[in-house]
């Protein structure tokens, strides 16, 4: 649940939290029995909880098999990852790493908490792996190969431009949107889709998650991990940890706006794949990172936290968004919100200002012309309500002992 100032603060978060704690809890009772499946979903609920959960509501067959694409893929990023693996040592795991997912023996010790266990006990993904469809199969190790070298490739090369930042986001997560594409249509469930927006789902996920993890990846110990290229820092900065000094607080947060800026750009292309989809459990599986990827973006632009601390949703929205989001309809609102407050917080005085208005002009006219922006409950709150807060704790109270009494009765089956 998300903290009590935050509730009281927003206390119609409080439902959609009661639902998804709800919903999460019923989704952790669905773990299936084998150990092997059983290890695997109780990993994936552990390093995801909120992916667990959208993934739980897929047809059995294509979530079997997206939940090891995910492990395996998080599996590889681990390895990729861990700063202390020398670089003589990484490469070849990375180059390999799609042969070990058929070797039930296989395992290499690294990473920290939940993916060290993954890591030690990777013979479950193994094994799980190879109970799927042989068409499953074949898309999961072709980008698991081609991620692997990609990787590869990075552990020895630096970010320098704008054309290689594209490229490292194509190997780390444009080839998981080609390949959940691959795994849709192998399911029967969708038509295959163009891999150009098959790659901007990734590239949009991932330049968010870049972006966001600032801090993080610069104070990462023992060694510094740098994604935002040299091309767009360089303009504001000699080095790219100069940024987190509060003497550069200006200079940071016009380099942070160039980031986002450049990230907008991928947005048209996701809203063209979401509108494709026809499943409605593959399109809440896509929409939701999405939605909460714009609305990320639009928290971290122009906000000098990002290198200050950790900047991200209240729990409270997020519950709200996976609440809201089963329509096209709904997609198109929640761009639309957060575009637009994303628009109120840029300073006319930034050197990035008219190309990133420019941006969020398109994708505004596209969520206009969609005709579906009337009918729909907004995720900003132009006045804030005033609310008694005693009374809104005697609420938060009765609905808590609902929710343990809902969770005690709830049959065992279920």
């Amino acid at each position: 649940m998300g903290s009590l100032g935050a509730m009281l603060r927003h206390p119609d978060d409080v439902y959609p939290l009661l639902k998804l704690k709800m919903a999460m809890k019923h989704a952790e009772k669905q773990i299936p029995p084998e150990p092997h499946w059983a290890f695997c979903y109780t990993m994936l609920h552990k390093v995801s909880r909120s992916f667990g959960l959208v993934i739980q509501q897929l047809d059995t067959n294509l979530r079997n098999a997206v939940c090891i694409f995910y492990l395996v893929l998080r599996a590889l990023d681990t390895v990729e990852d861990d700063t202390s693996i020398a670089t003589e040592v990484k490469v070849p795991i990375l180059m390999a790493f799609h042969r070990h997912i058929y070797d039930r023996d296989w395992h290499f010790s690294c990473g920290t908490k939940e993916y060290k266990v993954l890591m030690d006990e990777f013979h479950h993904v193994s094994t799980a792996f190879s109970e799927l469809g042989r068409n499953y199969q074949e898309a999961i190790e072709d980008i698991t190969m081609r991620m692997g070298a990609g990787m590869a490739k990075f552990i020895c090369k630096e970010v320098e431009t704008i054309d290689d930042y594209d490229e490292y986001c194509h190997y780390v997560a444009g080839l998981v949107g080609l390949g959940l594409s691959k795994l849709f249509h192998a399911s029967g469930s969708e038509d295959l889709a163009s891999d150009s927006v098959s790659n901007s789902m990734g590239l949009f996920l991932q330049k968010t998650n870049i972006i966001r993890d600032y801090l993080e990846d610069i104070n990462e110990i023992p060694k510094s991990r740098m994604f935002w290229p040299r091309q767009i820092w360089s303009k504001y900065v000699n080095k790219l940890e100069d940024l987190k000094y509060e003497e550069n607080s200006v200079k940071a947060v016009q380099c942070l706006n160039d980031m986002v800026t450049n990230a907008l750009i991928h947005m048209e292309d996701c809203l063209i794949y979401m509108a494709a989809l026809r499943d409605p459990a593959i399109f809440r599986f896509c929409a939701i990172p999405q939605i909460m990827a714009i609305g990320t973006l639009a928290l971290c632009y122009n906000n000098v936290e990002v290198f200050r601390g950790v900047v991200k949703m209240r729990r409270g929205l997020t519950a709200k968004i996976i609440a809201r989001t089963s329509t096209m309809s709904d997609v198109y609102g929640a761009f639309f919100d957060f575009s637009c407050m994303l628009k109120s917080k840029v300073d006319k005085n930034d050197p990035n200002a008219t190309k990133t208005l420019s941006r969020i002009d398109a994708i505004q006219k596209t969520c206009r012309e969609s005709g579906t922006l009337t009918k729909r409950k907004s995720y900003i709150i132009k006045s804030e309500p005033r609310y008694n807060s005693a009374l809104i704790f005697v609420l938060f109270i009765i609905l808590a002992i609902l929710f343990a009494y809902l969770s005690a009765n709830r049959p065992t089956n279920m």
